[in-house]
C-alpha cells in the first residue's frame, strides 16, 4: 500500500522510486511536484552533505513539466517517466559539465550524452544534476575531491564510502529517487552499504560504459543506486542492454527484471565463502551477518559453506592481477594529462596514477590473461549453488578526518574495499543491501553475488530479504 501523500515535500521524498512511479502514472502526483520536493531538499541538505557538485534545477523542472504534459496526453513512457534521478559526475551529460571531481575537468562540458544518459532521457527520467565522488573514481572514501569531501548522512563526520559517495548520500538523504554510480573496486556497493541503501553492480558488459570517464576499462561497471531492490530492478531495466560503441558490451537479451522479483526463493541454494570474506570482521558486522544468514536460511532451500572462489584461497592472485590492470589502465588514460597539468590533480590521486608507469607491458599482458582465466573459471562455482553471500565490507567506515592524510589514506580505503574488489575482477552481478547498524548507528551492508547475467535472481533474493526485515526502511534523521 502506498503511503498517504500530501503537499508536504518531506512526505513526497519518503516515497520509493516504485511508489512515486505508480502515483505519477495514476496522476495522483505530478513529476513537477516530485522535482520541486527534491530540489527543496537538495537546497536545504546539500550544504551539509556535499552530495551534488552540480544541480541542474532549471532543466530538471523543464523535463518535469514535459513529462507531466506527456503523461496527461496518455504518453507514459514507463516506470522512470517523470522520476528525479541523479548522475555520478563521471558520466557525460551533453551541455552539463562533467568534472570527475577534479580541477582538471572543472569546466569540461561534454557535447554528447553517455549511452546510459541517453537511455534515461528516452525513458523520461528527470535528471537532477551531477553527484560528487572520489576524484576520477580512484579511491574508496569520497574524501578526495576538488569540490570537497562527501559526508555520510547518518553521521556527517564519517565517510559515505566511495567512489560513488555522492550518489549514495543523495539516495540515503532522499534528495532523489535513484542515482547512477560506477564500480571499479566496490564504488557502488561499498558506499551503498555504508549509507544503508541498495547498490547493484551488474555483470561486466551488461551496462554500457560509453561516455563514462574511465578508471580501468577492464574493470569498470555502471549500475543503479536506490532505496529498494525493486527500484534497482526498475532502473536496471532501462540502462541495461547492448551498445555497439562499447567494446566490452555483451549482446545478451535483457530479461524483465521485475517479472519474477516476488517469486518464491525457497529453492535457492546459497553458498557462504567464509575464507577471505568473513575473516577479521568487525564484531558489529559479524553479528549483523549472523542475523542476516539466519533470516536467509528461512527464506531459501539450502545454505552451506563453499570453497574459495580463487584457487589459492587468499585471493592474492586475483587482487594482484586486479591491481596491475587497474594501475596500468588508469595511467594509460591519464598519462598525457599528468605530464601537462599535474598541479590540477589532488595529490593523493596523482600519486596513485603515477604508480601505473611502473607496470611493464609483459606484466600487464599476463594480468589480463589471468583476468580472462578467472572470469572464465568462476562460473563453475555456481554449478552447486545459485548465489553467494558475503559482507559488503569487513569494517565500518572511517571518519573523514582519518582519510585525508596522503600517506595513510590508501591503506584505510583498501580495508574498506577488501570484500568488494575481487568481485570486480570476477565481473559477477552483485547487490549490496542493508542488513544492520553498528553500535554507533552506521549502516552495515550485505552482498548477494550471482552467476554471470544472474541479476534477476540476485534481485529476487534481495527483495525477499527486504520483505523479511526492515533495515531498508531505516533512514538517517536529517529533519
Amino acid at each position: 500500500m502506498l503511503p498517504s501523500v500530501g503537499q508536504h515535500t518531506g512526505e513526497l521524498t519518503k516515497l520509493t522510486l516504485g511508489e512515486a512511479s505508480e502515483l505519477i502514472r495514476s496522476r495522483k502526483v505530478s513529476p513537477v511536484e516530485l522535482t520541486q520536493a527534491c530540489l527543496s531538499r537538495i537546497e536545504r541538505l546539500n550544504p551539509k552533505l556535499n552530495a551534488f557538485i552540480t544541480v541542474t534545477a532549471d532543466s530538471a523542472l523543464a523535463q518535469a513539466h514535459e513529462a507531466e504534459s506527456e503523461i496527461k496526453r496518455d504518453r507514459w513512457r514507463g516506470a522512470l517517466h517523470g522520476i528525479p534521478i541523479a548522475i555520478k559526475d563521471i558520466v557525460d551529460t551533453a551541455g552539463v559539465r562533467t568534472t570527475a571531481a577534479s580541477a582538471l575537468f572543472k569546466d569540461r562540458i561534454p557535447t554528447a550524452d553517455a549511452h546510459i544518459v541517453s537511455r534515461l532521457k528516452s525513458a523520461g527520467a528527470v535528471l537532477m544534476g551531477k553527484t560528487n565522488l572520489h576524484e576520477f573514481a580512484y579511491g574508496g572514501s569520497s574524501a578526495i575531491s576538488h569540490f570537497g569531501a562527501v559526508r555520510n548522512p547518518w553521521n556527517v563526520a564519517y565517510s559515505p564510502g566511495g567512489s560513488s559517495g555522492g550518489s549514495a548520500a543523495a539516495i540515503a538523504a532522499r534528495l532523489c529517487y535513484g542515482a547512477i554510480g560506477s564500480d571499479t573496486g566496490g564504488s557502488i556497493r561499498m558506499p551503498a552499504g555504508y549509507c544503508g541503501i541498495v547498490g547493484l553492480k551488474p555483470t561486466y558488459g551488461r551496462v554500457s560504459t560509453t561516455g563514462v570517464i574511465p578508471l580501468s576499462w577492464s574493470l569498470d561497471h555502471v549500475g543503479p543506486m536506490t532505496s529498494t531492490a525493486a527500484d534497482a530492478a526498475l532502473m536496471l531495466q532501462v540502462i541495461a542492454g547492448y551498445d555497439a560503441e562499447d567494446p566490452a558490451s555483451t549482446d545478451m537479451p535483457v530479461p524483465d527484471y521485475l517479472a519474477n522479483i516476488g517469486a518464491p526463493t525457497s529453492s535457492l541454494r546459497l553458498g557462504i565463502p567464509r575464507a577471505y570474506f568473513y575473516e577479521s570482521l568487525h564484531p558489529d558486522i559479524q553479528a549483523a551477518m549472523d542475523d542476516a544468514l539466519s533470516v536467509l536460511k528461512k527464506l531459501t532451500g539450502t545454505q552451506r559453506e563453499v570453497a574459495p572462489l580463487a584457487t589459492d584461497g587468499t585471493y592474492s592472485s586475483v587482487n594482484a592481477a586486479y591491481g596491475t590492470i587497474l594501475t596500468a589502465e588508469a595511467y594509460a588514460y591519464h598519462k598525457d594529462y599528468i605530464s601537462k597539468s599535474p598541479e590540477l590533480y589532488e595529490t593523493a590521486t596523482l600519486n596513485r596514477i603515477r604508480v601505473g608507469a611502473n607496470v611493464s607491458t609483459a606484466e600487464y599482458i599476463e594480468a589480463r590473461r589471468q583476468l580472462d582465466e578467472i572470469r572464465h573459471s568462476v562460473a563453475r562455482v555456481f554449478d552447486s549453488v545459485d548465489l553467494l553471500i558475503v559482507p559488503t565490507s569487513p569494517i565500518p567506515p572511517f571518519a573523514i578526518a582519518d582519510l585525508t592524510d596522503v600517506n595513510t589514506a590508501r591503506a584505510k580505503e583498501l580495508q574498506m574495499l577488501h570484500n568488494t574488489r575481487p568481485i570486480n575482477a570476477l565481473g559477477l552481478p552483485t547487490i549490496s543491501i542493508s542488513c544492520g547498524l553498528t553500535k554507533q548507528g552506521l549502516p552495515i551492508g550485505m552482498q548477494i553475488i550471482g552467476p554471470p547475467y544472474g541479476e534477476a535472481t540476485v534481485l529476487r533474493l534481495a527483495r525477499a530479504y527486504e520483505q523479511a526485515t526492515d533495515w531498508h526502511n531505516r533512514r538517517p534523521n536529517l529533519d
